[in-house]
Formats: structure tokens, C-alpha cells, sequence
């Protein structure tokens, strides 16, 4: 089960997403609307914890680009302004469900169980492609031809994340932000550690797709010609 949660007070953001994977949610974190609207249109997401209050972007504007776009992910709107006509824009714009702030984890957490247990409509999304590879966003497996190596969490969220921007320099505090979070506990080196666990199973799966140092900036997915 995996949450998208956007957000953009850093601290509630950290509370959340400790509570969130801890009950099994596995959770990503954009703090703007503008960032959020690229990974809110990803169709990997169960559900959605949208915040009203934006910068960049409202969440109402947002949410209308991620109905319009035909991305059917339920969404959890959360506002500090609990007012009818709020709830009733709010719903009209697509949510599925509204809570108003300053909330309880436990009411979050019951409102998430209820909006996950409702029958979703059957996609074929959970299939990245680049280059030789194939990397299922359900079972976590990387897949280069015949052979299949089982990612770990941080493995895969690297992964997907590379794949998702290809050929494309990626920071180093951005890959901290996207894997432990924009406020995780993380020494230096534990980002070095996992992208050279990525290496290794590309090497295994003999794959031509191979992860490369921009150094001093950070790290590109890269699949050179044949």
C-alpha cells in the first residue's frame, strides 16, 4: 500500500510519514503543489492526503489537474477551514473524503481504512519500463530478460525514482528528501551504500542500464546504446 502525502509543513510531514509506515504505509512527500502535481499523475499511488493550503499551487487547483487527467486515485483533502461551503468545493473538485486540521492520527488513520477498503477500478499500471528493464511497482522485482532480482524498500523507491527520471542528473538532497524524507535521520554515506546495492543487482541481472556519479551533484540513470 503506498500514499502519496502532500503537504507543505515539514514538521506535520515527518509525524505523518513515521505514523503512516508504521502502520504499513509505505509514503512519499511533496511539500509543493507544483512538485506534487508529476508524482500525483504516477499511477502508483493507493491513495492521496492532500493538503488545501499550497504553495506553488492550492490543493484545489491541483486536484482538479489529477481528476482531469483521469488519475482516480481516492484523495483525503485536509483543511484548517471547516466550513460547508469548503467541504462542498472540496468534494465538487474530487476528493473522496475531508478532514479538517488540527486532526487525530487515529481519525487519519481510520478515514485511510475506510476509503482503501472501497473496490478500485483494475489498472495495468504497475509496470515501469527503461532501457532493458522492467520494474513492478506491486511485487517490488526488477526484471532484465530472463532474469528477476526482489528489490528492498529503499532499493525500490530509488529505483522507481530513477526510472521515473531518466537521463536526467539527480541530486543527492533530493534522492534524501524522495527515500528518508524531507526532515529523515540519515548519515551521508547511507545514500552512497544503496546506490552501490543498485549497482550490484544491475550487474547480476546483467542489465546495460547502469546508474552513474555526476560528482558533486549527485546521480543519473543511464542505458547506453547497444
Amino acid at each position: 500500500m503506498r500514499i502519496l502525502l502532500i503537504e507543505d509543513d515539514q514538521e506535520l510531514c515527518h509525524v505523518l510519514k513515521i505514523s503512516l509506515e508504521k502502520a504499513g504505509y509505505q509514503t512519499d512527500i511533496c511539500l509543493t503543489g507544483t512538485d506534487a502535481l508529476y508524482y500525483a499523475l504516477q499511477p502508483v499511488y493507493n491513495l492521496i492526503i492532500l493538503d488545501r493550503m499550497l504553495p506553488g499551487m492550492d490543493g484545489l487547483s491541483l486536484l482538479k489537474l489529477i481528476r482531469s487527467n483521469e488519475i482516480t486515485t481516492p484523495v483525503i483533502l485536509a483543511t484548517a477551514i471547516d466550513a460547508v461551503p469548503e467541504r462542498i468545493a472540496g468534494l465538487d473538485c474530487g476528493a473522496d473524503d475531508y478532514i479538517v486540521k488540527p486532526y487525530d492520527i487515529e481519525e487519519l488513520m481510520a478515514r485511510i481504512r475506510a476509503l482503501i477498503r472501497r473496490p478500485q477500478p483494475i489498472e495495468d499500471h504497475q509496470n515501469m519500463e527503461y532501457g532493458d528493464l522492467v520494474y513492478n511497482t506491486t511485487t517490488l522485482k526488477l526484471t532484465c530478460g530472463p532474469n528477476t532480482q526482489q528489490l528492498s524498500r529503499r532499493e525500490s523507491m530509488l529505483m522507481e525514482y530513477f526510472i521515473q527520471n531518466p537521463d536526467q542528473t539527480i541530486s543527492r538532497q533530493m534522492l534524501y528528501s524522495r527515500v528518508w524524507g524531507p526532515d529523515g535521520e540519515v548519515e551521508d554515506g547511507n545514500l552512497d551504500t544503496y546506490i552501490y546495492y543498485l549497482r550490484k543487482i544491475l550487474k547480476k541481472l546483467k542489465s546495460r542500464v547502469r546508474v552513474s556519479t555526476a560528482h558533486g551533484i549527485g546521480y543519473r540513470l543511464e542505458c547506453p546504446p547497444c
